[in-house]
């Protein structure tokens, strides 16, 4: 029995787009993590960029479950002497660049390195219903459906 090992020049990227709205955030970004990775195809090859270009649309209106939303928080550093700076779920989702939550998570879920780095610049989020990719046909991918606690209900 011989492993299966894909070449660079095998591989088959899809475009897919999600709609995060009520969606649960730490769900979504396993999932979203798993796509841009390519682990949900059978070719799967961990040193190889496999993975689909994943559009997230309704960035703006992702879930957070528990208190999440008031409580938790984001850190920077300036990098000055005691420049650590702090925001919460709320303050990130109500500013300027709401996709940053969700692109924060996903990278997070994502392996460091080269490798990383470059799968990630194969994730497109944005605030509203809006993007410019319609030329790729992207596939709806429905997250909801795939278990009932991916959605969080009122």
């Amino acid at each position: 029995m011989v492993t299966f090992s894909q070449k660079p020049a095998e591989v088959v990227k899809k475009w897919v787009i999600i709609d995060a709205e009520g969606l649960v955030l730490g769900r979504l970004a396993a999932i979203i993590a798993n796509y841009l990775r390519g682990k949900h195809k059978p070719t799967f090859t961990p040193h190889i960029d496999d993975g689909d270009n994943v559009i997230i649309i309704n960035a703006e209106k992702i879930a957070l479950t528990g208190r999440k939303y008031q409580n938790k928080k984001y850190y920077r550093h300036t990098g000055y002497a005691g420049g650590i700076k702090e925001r919460t779920a709320r303050q990130i989702l109500e500013g300027r660049f709401p996709e940053r939550i969700i692109e924060k998570a996903v990278e997070r879920m994502i392996p460091r390195g080269p490798l990383g780095r470059r799968q990630m610049k194969n994730l497109r989020v944005y605030g509203g219903a809006a993007h410019p990719h319609e030329a790729q046909k992207p596939e709806m991918l429905d997250i909801a459906a795939l278990n009932p606690k991916n959605k969080r209900s009122a």
